[in-house]
């Protein structure tokens, strides 16, 4: 049983103990609390929409039954996608909106994923003001005459596709006559809806849809991995597909399979978009200290500034606006295209991709092949409590002092002469500590990870 209280969210397991797991009396309080903020920054309405898991009908009865308790109007867009809610929530002018999605994480876990008016995830001031109030139940529950009222909306996802298409970077015209031919893995989600039905709508020749049905079971491991999405490459390659699309749960990251079957690499969708948009448009992009540096290569070759933030979609977005960034995101396929809005958009990510593979006539492996060649090695120490994190830093920061070190997130360390790369940092989502390592090559990436992660073992033991 877990539940996770971060300024990002509360994440938990469904089912166990009120305050050790995300139970019913925990989806009340912290709704509760949401609301309790809405209504102090005079917002009097509020989006809801849910990713398919199993428990996600429930979580939306919960939620919406006591954010009206709380006198707020609620707009319910059903089954639908993150980006499609942070969208709705400007559109429909309302004070802030709340995403029931555990986005990556297996189907025991949901989470309250909450954005501001604008539909951005609200800022770290933002977040522990809800915690505390969460804490406090600081709490006033309006009387029967001032009820709020509960409206369903299941439009969103279209008028989404619908923006997407009139967006004069999306060359509809190049995609449709490519004539493309595209397989879906939708691991049982949102995504089952919002994909194929954009694919369509962009002028795709065919569509192939594997574990679209939105009904929560997911076949594999939701987090679009390579390990977790070997069916699809293989019906890519089989089925001499030009493309695979794979998207997590709740539709804001994005995994490309090359019609070769290979991955196109989870980190080089953001690599590939950005490099399209800053041939329409100069200017600077900005990812996360744990994504590839083939984006900063990217980038300066257009003469544009590339700037690295702390993980986590609200530190990129506060940076990408300091640096009036024109494209940005995050190295697990989350693309932010500012010029549509500020959220990580699969949708919107795919739309921008196939307009870059169209417009350049090559087949998806040959356009990989144009970017620089990095890998990353992606893992993870389970954390007990036992386990002091900051010490741990505290000490790999000694022992590799004389290498460029970054704290601002975690630790970084730059090993420039190899042009390699670790970073290490306590997860936000999970009890975790993530060891990112990134070189010229996969052997090279897997060595770095290991010597680090055999120094952190040697530390905790």
């Amino acid at each position: 049983m877990t539940l996770i209280k971060s300024i990002s969210g509360i994440r938990g397991t469904i089912g166990g103990i009120p305050g050790q797991a995300l139970t019913p009396v925990d989806v009340v309080k912290f709704a509760s609390a949401f609301g309790t903020w809405v209504k102090s920054r005079k917002g009097k309405k509020i989006v809801i929409g849910r990713d398919a898991r199993i428990s996600g009908e429930m979580m939306s009865n919960l939620v919406c039954a006591t954010l009206q308790g709380l006198g707020l109007d609620v707009i319910d867009l059903g089954l639908s996608t993150t980006p499609t809610v942070e969208i709705a929530v400007p559109l429909e002018k309302a004070g802030g909106g709340i995403i029931l999605t555990a986005s990556h994480n297996p189907s025991q876990w949901n989470a309250l994923k909450l954005v501001n008016e604008k539909g951005e995830f609200i800022s770290a001031v933002d977040g522990a003001e809800v915690l505390k109030l969460a804490a406090d139940e600081s709490f006033d529950f309006s009387s029967v005459e001032k009820l709020g009222t509960y409206e369903k909306n299941h439009k969103y996802i279209r008028k989404h596709i619908e923006l997407i298409k009139k967006h004069p970077l999306v060359d509809v015209k190049a995609i449709r006559k490519a004539r493309f031919k595209i397989a879906v893995d939708a691991v049982n989600s949102t995504g089952g809806i919002s994909v194929p039905e954009l694919l369509e709508a962009l002028g795709v020749k065919k569509v192939k849809k594997l574990y679209c049905e939105p009904n929560g079971k997911f076949p594999h491991n939701p987090e679009p991995l390579p390990e977790n999405i070997k069916e699809i490459s293989r019906l890519v390659k089989n089925g001499k597909y030009d493309l695979g699309i794979v998207v997590d749960p709740d539709v804001d990251r994005l995994a490309l399979i090359q019609e070769d079957g290979k991955p196109f690499g989870e980190e080089y969708t953001l690599v590939a978009v950005a490099d399209y948009v800053l041939s329409k448009k100069k200017g600077n992009t900005v990812s996360n200290l744990s994504s590839t540096r083939a984006l900063r290569d990217v980038t300066e070759k257009a003469k544009g500034k590339y700037t690295a933030a702390s993980v986590g979609e609200v530190n990129v977005v506060t940076e990408m606006k300091r640096t009036k960034a024109v494209i940005g995101g995050e190295g697990n396929g989350g693309v932010i295209f500012p010029d549509f809005h500020y959220g990580r958009d699969a949708l919107m990510g795919i739309a921008l991709f196939l307009s870059h593979l169209a417009q350049s006539k090559l087949k998806t492996s040959e356009l990989r092949k144009t970017y620089p060649a990095y890998f990353i090695s992606k893992n993870k120490i389970e954390l007990t409590p036992q386990i002091d994190v900051d010490v741990i830093l505290v000490k790999m920061q000694e022992k590799y002092k004389e290498e460029k070190v970054n704290t601002l997130d975690g630790l970084k360390i730059d090993f420039e002469k190899e042009k390699e790369w670790v970073h290490l940092r306590k997860s936000n989502t999970e009890p975790i500590i993530r060891i990112y390592a990134e070189s010229q090559n996969e052997k090279k990436a897997n060595e770095l990870a290991k010597r680090i992660i055999d120094d952190i073992n040697k530390l905790i033991n």
